[in-house]
């Protein structure tokens, strides 16, 4: 059984910083593709950072380039979102996801999500 659990949300003041957890478990961690999603109230969800499975090859969305870092370490099936420079336009709750392909059908995991709020 799939499973992804976030940790490591909560307040923080803007300018700070948090570090987001995801443990993953129930498929072969190392060669998926691990993403960090996040929904604002009112808005759609949307990709934030992803990163490949053994060759760590990452990608962000503009609004967080530079401030994000998103890191695996596949002994531990975990994966991390560094977040830096925090401000009110990333408060949301955050998503750990997972998916892939196996031949014609999409397997698709999501994580439960963590909260991040922004605010003086």
């Amino acid at each position: 059984q799939v499973q992804l659990v976030e940790s490591g949300g909560g307040l923080v003041q803007p300018g700070g910083s948090l570090r987001l957890s995801c443990a993953a478990s129930g498929f072969t961690f190392s060669f998926k593709t691990l993403n960090w999603y996040r929904q604002a109230p009112g808005k759609e969800r949307e990709l934030v950072a992803s990163i490949t499975g053994a060759g760590g090859i990452t990608n962000y969305a503009d609004s967080v380039k530079g401030r994000f870092t998103i890191s695996r370490d596949n002994a531990k099936n975990m994966v991390y979102l560094q977040m830096n420079s925090l401000n009110a336009d990333d408060t949301a709750v955050y998503y750990c996801n997972c998916n892939y392909k196996v031949s014609v059908d999409l397997y698709e995991y999501w994580g439960q999500g963590t909260q991040v709020t922004v605010s003086s």
